[in-house]
């Protein structure tokens, strides 16, 4: 069993920063993928960015690409995304899971954390 506690939300003016924390506890996550989805008020939830745990395969979204950073600390089993230059279109609920595979499917991710809300304001 694998335990996620997001954390890092609020509201925050359209060009402004927030960073994202995901605590992660439970099973050995070496062979483990780490991702970011959000889902906003009415619509499906999306992804938004990945990393493997050993630190490879970063992929990202089009629509947070060269705005949004995924990383983990692996010492503090903890996985965080760094998020710049905030748009009103970014304000969702952001979750973080985890995944067996190296995927961006919602449906192959087989843990989630309870989200964090993300709003921004124009």
């Amino acid at each position: 069993q694998v335990q996620l506690v997001e954390s890092g939300g609020g509201l925050v003016q359209a060009g402004g920063s927030l960073r994202l924390s995901c605590a992660v506890s439970g099973r050995t996550l070496s062979m483990y993928v780490m991702g970011w989805f959000r889902q906003a008020p009415g619509k499906e939830r999306e992804f938004v960015a990945r990393i493997r745990w050993n630190g490879d395969y970063i992929y990202y979204a089009d629509s947070v690409k060269g705005r949004f950073t995924i990383s983990r600390d692996a010492a503090k089993n903890t996985v965080y995304l760094q998020m710049n230059s905030l748009k009103p279109e970014d304000t969702a609920v952001y979750y973080c899971a985890v995944s067996r595979g190296i995927t961006i499917v919602t449906s192959q991710y087989d843990y989630w954390g309870q989200g964090t809300q993300v709003a921004v304001s124009s």
